[in-house]
C-alpha cells in the first residue's frame, strides 16, 4: 500500500468514525430531549391532579409561582423567584431605604435563619442576634413558607405590630414584638476613635462607596496630620451590590485585581482592578470581620488581605463566595439565580470556607461562653454550593461559627467596650509605628 492509498484510506475511516460518533451524539441528544418532554408530562399531570382533586381551590398562579420557587431553592440557597410584589421590594431595599424590620435573613432547615440585624432598627434594638431561628410569625410556624413568603409577612405597614418566636442555642424559645418602622439604611458610618479614624459599613447599597468617600475626607478634617490609620468594621455585614464592594475595595487600593468572577462557560470569565489612587494614601488599615460577614464584605476583605493592604482581624467569616445575578421576567417580576462564584486577587475560593483573619480575635469572654455552641455559616446552609477548588476527597470544612461582637447591634460600638475593636485600634497605632521609623 503507497502513503497516499493509507492516507486516503484512513480518511475514510477517520469519516465513518466521525459520522458514527454524531449519529450517536444525535441520539443521545434526541433521548434526553425526550426524557425532558415526559417529564414535563409528569408536571402537567401533577398539576392537573392538583388542580382537581386538592382538598381546597388553588390558583394556577398560586401553583405555577410554587413549581418555580420550588425548582430555584432546590438549587442552592440563594437561588428564588421573586413575583412582582417581591421584586419590587427588592429594588427598593438596594436604594438604601425600605419598610420592615431592619434584619437580613435566610432559610435553612425550612426555618427563617438570622444572618445579621441591621444597625438602629427595630431587630436590632429588640435584640436579635445573628444565628437566631424565626420559627413562628404571629404564632403561626414559618414551615412550608418560601423566604420570600416569609419576609412579605414580616413586612407591613409602618406602625403595625409583629410578633416573632426565636429559637437561640442554648435558650428555651422566646417571643419578641417588634413594630414595624421605616427602615433608611444608614450604610456607612465614622467617628474618630483618639488618633485612629473608624469607619463602620453595615451593608453594601447604591450609595456605599460616596458615603464612604464623604466620611474618610470628613475623619481627615478631623485627624488632620495626627491620624495614624484606619478601621474598616464589616462584622455583621450581610453584603449587597457586588459592584459596591468593588468600589469600596478601590478606595483602598492603587492597582491589582479586586475580585474575578467566574460563571459555567469560561468565556463569561470577569476581572475587576482597581484604579490608580488609593483614598487614604497607603495608611495602615485594619479590617474587622466575623461570621456575619458575608458576600460583597467577604470580597473587600479578601482583596485587601490579598494585596497586603490591610489586616484581617476578628473571626472566620460566613463564606458565601456565589454571585446572584437578578433576571427580570417581564410581566412576572423576575429570578434570582447563581450564575457565577467569586475569586479573591490570589485566585482563592471562599464558598462555603469563609475569610481566615490575619490575626483572630475573639469577642469578651463572657460572650463566648454564653454561645460558644453557635455555629453559623454559608456551609451549614442547605445545598449550599460546594467549593470548586477543594479536591474532592477533602470536602468542605466548613467556617468556624464563632459568636458575634459583644455589642449589642443598637449602637456602634466603642473601643473602650469592644474588645475586637480595641485591639484593631492598638495594631493601627503599632503599624504606625513601625511605618514611620521604615520611613525615617
Amino acid at each position: 500500500m503507497t502513503w497516499k492509498t493509507w492516507i486516503s484510506a484512513s480518511a475514510i475511516a477517520f469519516t465513518a468514525f466521525t459520522a458514527g460518533q454524531l449519529y450517536h451524539t444525535e441520539q443521545a441528544e434526541a433521548a434526553r430531549g425526550e426524557e425532558t418532554y415526559q417529564l414535563l408530562d409528569l408536571f402537567a399531570d401533577v398539576f392537573e391532579r392538583v388542580k382537581r382533586d386538592y382538598v381546597e381551590e388553588v390558583g394556577d398562579d398560586q401553583l405555577i409561582e410554587a413549581a418555580i420557587n420550588g425548582m430555584l431553592t432546590s438549587l442552592d440557597p440563594h437561588s428564588s423567584y421573586l413575583n412582582a410584589k417581591h421584586f419590587e421590594d427588592m429594588q427598593v431595599q438596594t436604594k438604601g431605604e425600605f419598610g420592615g424590620l431592619g434584619i437580613e435573613v435566610t432559610q435553612e432547615d425550612g426555618f427563617i435563619k438570622v444572618v445579621s440585624p441591621i444597625d438602629e432598627t427595630p431587630a436590632a434594638l429588640a435584640g436579635l442576634q445573628p444565628g437566631d431561628f424565626i420559627t413562628h410569625l404571629d404564632g403561626e410556624s414559618v414551615l412550608g413558607l418560601s423566604l420570600a413568603d416569609a419576609v412579605e409577612k414580616m413586612r407591613g405597614p409602618v406602625g403595625k405590630e409583629i410578633r416573632l418566636t426565636i429559637q437561640r442555642v442554648g435558650k428555651e424559645p422566646f417571643d419578641v414584638t417588634l413594630k414595624r418602622d421605616t427602615i433608611k439604611i444608614q450604610s456607612v458610618k465614622s467617628r474618630m476613635e483618639g488618633d485612629v479614624g473608624y469607619v463602620r459599613i453595615t451593608s453594601f447599597s447604591e450609595q456605599t462607596e460616596k458615603s464612604l468617600r464623604e466620611a474618610l475626607d470628613d475623619l481627615r478634617s478631623k485627624g488632620g496630620d495626627s491620624i495614624k490609620g484606619y478601621v474598616l468594621d464589616l462584622r455583621n455585614n450581610p453584603g449587597g451590590l457586588l459592584e459596591q464592594a468593588i468600589a469600596v475595595s478601590d478606595v483602598f487600593l492603587d492597582k491589582g485585581e479586586i475580585v474575578s468572577t467566574r460563571a459555567r462557560d469560561a468565556k463569561d470569565t470577569q476581572r475587576f482592578n482597581a484604579r490608580p489612587g488609593d483614598l487614604t494614601k497607603g495608611m495602615p488599615v485594619v479590617v474587622l470581620i466575623n461570621s456575619g460577614s458575608a458576600s460583597a464584605s467577604e470580597i473587600v476583605a479578601g482583596a485587601l488581605q490579598d494585596h497586603h493592604r490591610a489586616l484581617i482581624v476578628g473571626t472566620k467569616s460566613f463564606g458565601k463566595g456565589s454571585v446572584q445575578t437578578i433576571m427580570p421576567l417581564p410581566g412576572h417580576g423576575a429570578m434570582r439565580l447563581t450564575t457565577a462564584r467569586y475569586y479573591t486577587p490570589s485566585g482563592r475560593s471562599i464558598q462555603a470556607l469563609g475569610i481566615d483573619p490575619d490575626i483572630q480575635v475573639e469577642p469578651a469572654r463572657i460572650e463566648a461562653i454564653s454561645a460558644q455552641n453557635e455555629m453559623r455559616s454559608e456551609a451549614e446552609l442547605r445545598n449550599a454550593l460546594k467549593n470548586d477548588t477543594l479536591k474532592p476527597s477533602l470536602g468542605v470544612k466548613p467556617a468556624n461559627g464563632l459568636p458575634p461582637s459583644q455589642v449589642r447591634n443598637d449602637q456602634t460600638p466603642q473601643a473602650d467596650t469592644d474588645y475586637q475593636l480595641a485591639r484593631a485600634v492598638d495594631l493601627i497605632r503599632g503599624l504606625a509605628i513601625y511605618r514611620s521609623k521604615s520611613i525615617q
